[in-house]
């Protein structure tokens, strides 16, 4: 993440500040969150976690006025922490971040009941900013990217697969083979082929990775840490 612009010096009593728990599994993210925090005189890091069941713990025992949530953790989902966040810690700000920054994901945590959503790629000031919302308004939900994702979900876009190709879809990002998609659907590895190159087709995709990043891109597939509506 880029750094954040340097913040005011001028002193900000400790009871003023704006207590974070940042919450991810990879200790070089957190360094860079607590470095993003640190520069801001109005937030303090009061504590870090790498998993759900130590993300909830020290909710419970630091009572942060921020939680800054990562979606893939190594114990579970990154949703299913912010629920039961918000179900216990109603006026408890959480920042969902993460790198599959999909509209499945940004409903999800709408639907999960955080406060800001939040994509990796975001420069680092973006983080601090949605946790200024979260703490300010932890009821109101807030992403960059919310009025166009509402456009997508209500007038659906992009290419309509057939029923056949989204099988297709779904045995790529599986990783079979020509061979396996054939053998799975009773036919031959010709006609999987020719299944194959229409689908790649309708997504303007030249081999297997440009086909699936646009599949999850449009919604077409859901991420790993996809919630199930």
């Amino acid at each position: 993440m880029n750094s954040v612009t340097s913040a005011s010096t001028n002193p900000v009593p400790a009871g003023n500040r704006m207590t974070i728990l940042l919450v991810d599994d990879h200790d070089l993210i957190r360094k860079g969150l607590r470095h993003a925090f640190e520069r801001d005189p109005q937030f303090e890091v009061t504590g870090e976690a790498g998993s759900v069941a130590e993300a909830l713990r020290k909710a419970a025992a630091l009572q942060p006025s921020v939680v800054i949530m990562d979606l893939r953790l190594p114990d579970g989902s990154g949703l299913e922490a912010t629920r039961k966040l918000r179900k216990a810690h109603p006026s408890m700000g959480i920042v969902v971040l993460t790198m599959y920054a999909g509209d499945d994901q940004l409903f999800g945590a709408l639907e999960a009941g955080a406060s800001a959503f939040v994509p990796k790629s975001a420069p680092a000031d973006d983080v601090v900013s949605a946790a200024r919302h979260a703490a300010a308004t932890p009821n109101a939900f807030t992403a960059g990217d919310l009025a166009e994702a509402m456009k997508r979900r209500l007038t659906p876009t992009g290419p309509q697969l057939s029923p056949r190709e989204s099988q297709v879809l779904k045995l790529l990002a599986d990783g079979m083979s020509v061979a396996g998609i054939a053998k799975q659907l009773y036919v031959s590895e010709s006609t999987a082929k020719t299944h194959i190159s229409k689908l790649y087709e309708k997504l303007g995709a030249g081999n297997r990775a440009q086909a699936l990043m646009t599949a999850l891109r449009l919604g077409l597939l859901e991420a790993p840490d996809a919630p199930k509506f």
